[in-house]
Order: C-alpha cells, then sequence, then structure tokens
C-alpha cells in the first residue's frame, strides 16, 4: 500500500498530464469510484485506516495511542510487515517532523504495539531505501506500508513529480517481482488520504484509490453503489491477509471484494 496526499478524485482520474502513470495503472486495474476520506486533516484518516477509528484531527498530535489496531493483529497472527518510511534518519525511528517526513503521515509511529517497544519498531518501521534492497532479495513482507516524503507525495510538490516516484520507485520495480506475476497473487494498492479541502464530501472528500496486480481485477471499475471510506480499506485489507474480525467501523463496513479476483 502506498499512500498519496491532497489529491481529489477530479484532479487525478482522467489527468494523463499529471497522473500519466496511475492513469495508466487505472485502465489495468481496478478503481474505485464511490469512495470517500473520513475527515480533513490528514492524521484522522491514516487512523482510520489502521484502527478504524479517527481518534484524533490533530496534525501535531504526536500521541502514542493504545487502541485494537492493524499493526496489533499483525502481530498477534505472526503476519509480516513493514513501513517503509522515505525520510526517515534510521530503522525503528519514532521521533517527530524531520526533513521531508511527517510523523502524522506514519501512524504506526503511534501504535502503542510499535511505539513503546522498540525491538518490533527496529523490525517494521524503516527508511524507504530499504523497500529496493528487499526487492531485489525477494524478501517483501506480506504487507508493506510504503510512506513517499511530502514532496513525493503530492503533499508539498507536484503531482506529476508524484506520479514519477510511484512510476520509479514502485510500480516499475513491482513489475518484476515474483508476487507480481501471472498466477501469483499480489496487490498493490495506492490510495489518498484526503482530498483537497475545498471538498468536504461524506467528511474528507471523494478520492480514488487504485488496485492493481494478479491479485487485483483487471479493467475493473466499481460496479456497485457502494459508499467506501477509510475503514472499508481497512477491512479488505484485513481481508486480504486472513485477519477475521476487523477493529472499529471497519467491523461493519462494507468489504471492497468485488475489486478483488478472490
Amino acid at each position: 500500500m502506498v499512500m498519496e496526499e491532497n489529491q481529489s478524485y477530479s484532479t487525478v482520474v482522467g489527468n494523463t498530464t499529471d497522473w500519466t502513470n496511475l492513469n495508466n495503472l487505472i485502465k489495468q486495474g481496478a478503481l474505485a469510484t464511490n469512495y470517500y476520506a473520513n475527515v480533513h486533516p490528514s492524521i484522522g484518516n491514516y487512523f482510520m485506516l489502521t484502527t478504524g477509528q479517527i481518534l484524533t484531527i490533530d496534525d501535531t498530535s504526536t500521541k502514542v495511542w493504545n487502541v485494537d489496531n492493524l499493526a496489533r493483529r499483525m502481530l498477534a497472527a505472526k503476519v509480516s510487515f513493514k513501513i517503509y518510511a522515505e525520510g526517515i534518519p534510521s530503522p525503528g525511528y519514532l521521533g517527530g517532523n524531520t526533513g521531508l517526513y511527517v510523523i502524522r503521515h506514519n501512524p504506526f509511529a503511534m501504535l502503542s504495539d510499535i511505539a513503546d517497544n522498540p525491538k518490533v519498531a527496529q523490525q517494521t518501521i524503516l527508511p524507504f531505501s530499504q523497500f529496493a534492497k528487499d526487492l531485489a532479495s525477494g524478501d517483501l513482507p506480506q504487507f508493506s506500508f510504503v510512506i513517499p516524503n511530502i514532496d513525493d507525495d503530492a503533499h508539498s510538490g507536484t503531482q506529476k513529480a508524484a506520479d514519477s516516484w510511484l512510476q520509479t520507485n514502485i510500480i516499475a520495480p513491482l513489475s518484476n517481482y515474483s508476487a507480481f506475476q501471472p498466477g501469483s497473487d499480489g496487490v498493490l494498492i495506492v490510495d489518498f488520504d484526503e482530498a483537497l479541502d475545498t471538498d468536504i464530501s461524506h467528511g474528507g472528500g471523494h478520492v480514488s484509490p487504485v488496485f492493481w496486480g494478479p491479485g487485483a481485477k483487471s479493467a475493473y471499475k466499481q460496479q456497485s453503489s457502494t459508499l467506501y471510506q477509510h475503514q472499508s480499506m481497512l477491512r479488505s485489507i484485513m481481508e486480504e491477509l486472513n485477519l477475521a474480525n476487523p477493529p472499529g467501523a471497519a467491523a461493519n463496513a462494507p468489504s471492497m471484494s468485488e475489486f478483488f479476483v478472490k
């Protein structure tokens, strides 16, 4: 899963000038057309994606939360996972903003299962440079959460720059990875935390998650009229990882199974 920032559905889908590569991915993969972020600003959306709760709307908060969450479930089930964060200085980094890295885009660093356990943090929170190394060695975990820096996720940099970064660092390398070969079950999810601030529909605005890989449907646009939000994404990630009983609002959220092959 790769998180992009602050772009509305209308600024991405069909914008082949700025999002050339992502629109190619949309043609090949599956697109949710009725998906809305939960809130403005960013931080509440990241917590909804990982805990099923908004928890806070204070983008400056660094509070560590002891609540049920995706990391806790993966640790309990021994599902391998890594958070690849561009711009952090070292493995296990639990500090605040540094350079172009902002902690509000890394909810895992504020969940007690990781933040209160330095050993787990060292194993799971890694500089983005480790992603290429794990790809090369065939050692990607079952779940990867990629956090580009604020210039490369369309937050502070241009849409075109974010699109180019995504193609160079994620899409092209994954195309050659074993889990993304025909007959396998790899899925790349490109999601947006929230829409432009002017779009407050359903809380956080209309955004455009894309699913791609052999585990996702091909050339598929949402057929149902179901309203999806980040709690549905959390539920669906857990279903893909065979983790039961999603936490918080994900427990009763509609599954996004229509976008997956199985």
